[in-house]
């Protein structure tokens, strides 16, 4: 039951915040708490002195930022919007997730945790005056430091407690630690449920939209889902030449969605959200597939 629940959960997850969306929504303010204890148990398999940054991360975020360049440039004589959902989709900065995925999968964690730290606080420095450059909203609807400070309250509590917790708890009770440590398939659970509320709200926001043509969103969404596969083939590439395969895919592929959105809504045009909200289907999707290529080898290596 565990091994089928391990294949095939995220995809029942994705199901059902769609099928379910309207009831689901409303618990969206339990999602940082999910992530807060997802990665207080992941990061406790995490080494102190394994998280530093290597040339590896610096790659990964010269692809961040000048893909996100590249991508705007190629989408905006065609249309802005559409310039405007592929260019988050790239400079959206790693999803707080990711570790929790890579530990899954049986990557490096201390090396997506350096990256995710180092993705988050570098979006939330140079995304308000990049985004308000090219958006739609002027910097006087929201002020270049309230946006720095929004952005750290909703992104840093998530990703930095965790981490402090977990290396605190493991110098003042390592039995503890230990017990934590070895609890993590509770985290994937976790995640399950807190996917499902995500796509509840991606769905809601979805359903909302007054146009009568589709075609603009669909377009979107198409985009999204190469630039989705793109990020994680490119990822995994490079990370194959440092050791770090699955947490290179990790890193470029799986996205913080959720401040994508908000950056996407204050800054851009509100449509081109849609862009980081199928972008969490597709990144599901593929991790999903992941997950079952993964327990299909365990299955055949017995």
């Amino acid at each position: 039951m565990q091994q089928f629940l391990r294949q095939y959960m995220l995809p029942i997850a994705m199901v059902i915040g769609i099928v379910f969306y309207k009831q689901l929504a409303i618990f969206a303010p339990l999602i940082p708490f999910l992530l807060f204890v997802m990665l207080f148990i992941t990061y406790s398999r995490a080494l102190l002195r394994d998280i530093r940054l290597t040339k590896f991360h610096y790659i990964l975020l010269g692809i961040q930022y000048g893909g996100s360049i590249l991508v705007y440039l190629l989408f905006f004589k065609f249309n802005t919007i559409l310039a405007q959902a592929a260019m988050i989709c790239v400079l959206a900065p790693t999803a707080a997730s990711a570790p929790i995925i890579t530990g899954i999968l049986g990557g490096n964690i201390s090396s997506i945790a350096a990256f995710s730290f180092i993705s988050n606080l570098s979006v939330a420095i140079l995304s308000p005056l990049f985004l308000a450059t090219i958006g739609d909203a002027s910097m006087e609807s929201i002020s270049f430091g309230a946006s720095v400070l929004i952005i750290f309250k909703k992104v840093f509590p998530v990703l930095l407690l965790p981490f402090i917790l977990a290396l605190s708890l493991e110098k003042i009770s390592p039995k503890l630690h230990e017990m934590v440590r070895s609890a993590q398939i509770l985290s994937f659970y976790l995640w399950a449920v807190a996917l499902t509320i995500v796509i509840s709200r991606v769905t809601m926001f979805i359903s909302m939209q007054k146009n009568t043509s589709y075609t603009l969103e669909f377009t979107i969404a198409a985009v999204a889902l190469v630039i989705c596969l793109l990020q994680f083939w490119f990822g995994r590439k490079i990370g194959t030449k440092y050791n770090r395969t699955v947490a290179g895919g990790q890193g470029l592929g799986q996205k913080n969605t959720i401040l994508a959105i908000w950056l996407t809504q204050t800054y851009l045009n509100p449509v081109a959200s849609i862009g980081p909200g199928t972008y969490v289907l597709w990144q599901n999707i593929v991790n999903s597939y992941q997950l079952w290529r993964k327990e299909r080898a365990i299955r055949v290596n017995k």
